[in-house]
């Protein structure tokens, strides 16, 4: 009855304009008392059961879908023949549910007549929590997608223009589903754009249009300004969820900024929210790119044993992490443990393993896993066979290689430019050109293009059996078919040359890389608001667009000026390769050095310090000691800075021998130390006597007029993060001895360290000292502290004693203090208390 009396005042409200005409025909059927005929109309049948009691006699499950349609098709009539629509809508909303919606959108769509009648129902119907569901947004996205002109789009922006103008309330989705719909159509400019005139419509960006840029814009590579949004969230008090998380951990790692995403990865769990299947493997799978599979191990047992199982793509991206970084055993153990874990190894976690062994050259292992792949009833796909024909053209087996290679294509399999490429190097590499050449020709039969990397394999190739003539044949012949010569392209050709004894030749070649394709750019800087008339003027004007995050449009400014007038110098150019390199377009920055070796350019020490950082960062560790072997080649001195950085990355990746080394080398090659005590130092310390190496050090070091403490931080950091505390702690006392100032990260791992061992007063030593010393310690090492002294009753009085320092140092304690230490504080002094009034 209830319930009735709800339909009935419903019903009974006046309508909003004179065009709602069929929502006041049902009203009339109420107001005349004619109840039972307006229940059997289409649109009270169609309401859900839950609306009455179970006993109710007024509906019943057996017309329930002639109901549907019934209601569809008088909403559909309604939503084409007023406007606007809410109005009309509004007293219906109880008759209506999100499959009834769902059916009205799609019997509409399937009139094909004008999609702004969609647009203007999704909006009404999504501005409805009961109403809207995952599939009202996927069936108005692929409305939405169904053209690729993208002028169609403006049909759905007169939407919102024409309701902003009536000043009618715009529901944030139409925004989410006009971003969706761009970048389905690959639109990401215009998806960006969509999401900045969100507030040019009176809204706000929602947690779903702020999850779906974020999405957009990790895929595009354009990681900061992801960050950008996140930040924007936090300010605003946006609830994030899991999933918002997720895509930026993935986009954080995929752009190799690895240790920020385990800092968002920290703050994820801070904040009370538990990492999903997704997120760990996210994780798991940037740890292993940055050569961090044994953090990436770690953390895939802690996701185990914190009760959420793995799925077939985290183990997947362990085991291609263990693979690629040549950890085998380890790899294979976690194979076979796929059926233990009662999973199904797939096609993938089959051609991770034998990628594993090959790269490892235990090329016959690789060759019975490929043939269990058959007997497991799996059907290899053209990565495997890839995989399979590179690890026979390494092993120097091309006959091999190509039965298997014409086996793939009689199984129905069609290969793509990169397996001809692979099986192209194997002929090349055993001086089979002619085979080679033939398989170039037959590229295109396979609905295939040769690349700039089939004829770099051949020109190189040529030229390795002294066929030069041949290798410019193919070089003049890639030019005209509109194939750009790479870097490798060129060089190869011009080692030829040189060694051919043709330095003119070369010495051309190299001229013709170096000619400008757009002259006239300078003359249009050059007159400019903000001329370029020399390389001062260029680097500000490089320097200008990285600070403003114009990364791309500053790298192709230098590119398009490097030879129209204006030379950069290597200030330009280190600019540049900084910003890249903080981007994470390491590759980007690589290309850059390159380009201004060829230019004669000489890099500073500053170039290679960038550099190697950069490579760093992004897990490259053996191509960033390329880097510094390159630089001492060319003559140029590596400055402190080098070495620490080197020093700092060894440090984290615990190879602590490795960076006293490296911190003895550099030492040596300062004036005032003697080559012997350094000589003597080093063997202290490879001996394992670490106290006496570091004494030793530190009574040489303390006479240099530019003695430098850093190291020593850094060398404590390492011991920490190698689980050498009782080492680290040595280190500290002795740092402490020599009145060796130790940085807050050094103290901060140290504190850490000892309270994971349970070593609280060491801990505590250490925090006093960062007090005495003046750090100022982030809120999560002294929060952890004060709650592991709090949960103990033996220790709480030393907690009490380091609030009333940390307030006298000048913590703010109502800020720092997280709401568990200030429960703990409470408690512990009403306990206090209490035991106080029992002792009078």
């Amino acid at each position: 009855m209830a319930c009735r009396n709800k339909l009935k005042r419903a019903a009974l409200q006046k309508p909003a304009t004179a065009s709602s005409m069929v929502a006041d025909d049902y009203a009339r059927k109420f107001e005349s008392g004619n109840y039972m005929k307006a229940l059997h109309s289409p649109i009270f049948r169609s309401i859900k059961p839950q609306c009455f009691t179970p006993t109710s006699t007024f509906t019943s499950s057996s017309d329930s879908s002639v109901s549907n349609f019934n209601v569809t098709n008088e909403i559909s009539v309604l939503i084409n023949s007023v406007h606007p629509i809410g109005p009309a809508l509004r007293k219906l909303v109880p008759f209506l549910n999100r499959e009834i919606v769902v059916s009205i959108l799609k019997s509409q769509a399937e009139l094909k007549k004008d999609p702004r009648i969609c647009f203007r129902f999704f909006i009404w119907a999504s501005g409805k929590r009961q109403l809207r569901s995952g599939d009202l947004y996927k069936l108005m996205v692929d409305l939405l997608s169904c053209s690729d002109d993208e002028n169609s789009f403006d049909l759905y922006w007169s939407v919102v223009d024409e309701l902003r103008d009536a000043k009618v309330s715009i529901s944030t989705n139409a925004f989410v589903v006009l971003i969706l719909g761009y970048w389905r159509l690959r639109k990401a400019e215009k998806a960006v754009e969509t999401f900045g005139r969100i507030k040019d419509y009176g809204c706000k960006p929602n947690l779903a249009a702020c999850n779906v840029i974020l999405n957009v814009l990790v895929k595009r590579g354009a990681i900061l300004l992801a960050l950008a949004v996140y930040n924007m969230m936090l300010k605003s008090n946006y609830r994030i969820r899991c999933d918002t998380f997720s895509v930026l951990i993935d986009g954080l790692c995929k752009s190799g900024m690895t240790k920020d995403a385990l800092h968002l990865f920290d703050e994820m769990t801070e904040r009370g929210i538990s990492p999903s299947v997704i997120t760990y493997t996210v994780i798991i799978s940037g740890l292993c790119k940055a050569k961090r599979t044994q953090d990436a191990h770690n953390l895939f047992i802690t996701m185990k044993n914190s009760g959420c199982k793995p799925d077939s793509a985290t183990y997947n991206a362990l085991l291609d992490g263990l693979c690629k970084h040549g950890q085998i055993d380890e790899a294979f153990f976690l194979f076979k443990s796929f059926r233990d874990d009662g999973y199904n190894v797939g096609i993938r976690g089959f051609s991770c393993m034998i990628d594993g062994f090959i790269r490892a050259k235990r090329m016959s292992e690789a060759e019975k896993l490929f043939q269990k792949v058959f007997n497991v009833g799996l059907v290899p796909d053209l990565i495997l066979y890839s995989i399979m024909i590179r690890g026979l053209c390494e092993s120097r087996q091309v006959i091999d290689a190509m039965n298997m290679f014409r086996d793939m294509i009689g199984k129905g399999i069609v290969p793509d430019t990169q397996c001809y490429n692979i099986l192209i190097k194997g002929f090349c590499d055993v001086g089979l050109l002619e085979e080679a050449q033939s398989l170039k020709l037959e590229i295109s039969q396979q609905d295939q293009f040769p690349n700039t990397c089939t004829y770099t394999i051949l020109i190189c190739g040529l030229c390795r059996n002294g066929l030069l003539g041949e290798a410019q044949q193919i070089f003049n012949d890639m030019e005209k078919l509109g194939c750009s010569p790479s870097v490798v392209t060129f060089n190869a050709l011009i080692d030829g040359l040189c060694k051919a004894g043709k330095l003119d030749e070369a010495h051309l070649m190299l001229y013709k890389m170096e000619i400008g394709k757009n002259p006239s750019l300078f003359l249009r800087l050059s007159q400019s608001a903000d001329p370029v008339l020399d390389s001062a003027s260029l680097h500000k004007m490089v320097d200008s667009l990285v600070d403003s995050g114009l990364i791309l449009k500053a790298y192709k400014l230098l590119m398009q000026l490097a030879d129209s007038g204006v030379v950069p110098n290597i200030i330009t150019y280190n600019t540049l390769i900084n910003g890249m390199c903080r981007a994470g377009q390491v590759n980007r920055a690589l290309k850059l050095f390159e380009q201004l070796l060829m230019k004669g350019h000489f890099p500073d020490s500053i170039t290679y310090s960038t550099l190697i950082e950069g490579l760093q960062r992004v897990g490259r560790e053996g191509d960033a000691y390329k880097i510094f072997e390159q630089m001492t080649e060319n003559g140029c001195k590596p400055c402190s800075s080098v070495y620490k950085t080197l020093l700092s990355w060894s440090c984290r990746r615990r190879n602590t021998s490795i960076a006293f080394s490296l911190w003895l080398k550099y030492l040596s090659t300062l004036a005032g130390l003697e080559g012997e005590a350094l000589k003597s130092t080093e063997e202290l310390f490879q001996k394992g006597d670490l106290e006496k190496a570091l004494r030793s050090l530190l009574e040489m070091e303390s006479e240099l007029v530019d003695f430098d403490s850093a190291p020593y931080s850094i060398w404590l950091v390492g011991l920490c993060q190698a689980n050498r505390i009782e080492e680290a702690l040595k280190t500290f006392s002795i740092l402490e001895e020599f009145n060796v100032v130790v940085s807050a990260p050094g103290c901060v791992k140290l504190i850490n360290a000892l309270c994971a061992r349970g070593n609280m007063n060491e801990a505590v030593d250490v925090f006093l000292y960062t007090m005495e010393k003046g750090h100022r310690l982030m809120p999560r090492v002294c929060n952890n502290l004060l709650q592991a002294l709090f949960d103990s009753k033996n220790t709480a009085v030393v907690a009490f004693e380091l609030v009333d320092k940390m307030k006298a140092v000048g913590y703010d304690l109502s800020s720092y203090l997280h709401r568990r230490t200030k429960s703990l504080l409470h408690d512990q002094y009403s306990a206090r208390k209490m035991e106080n009034v029992s002792a009078h």
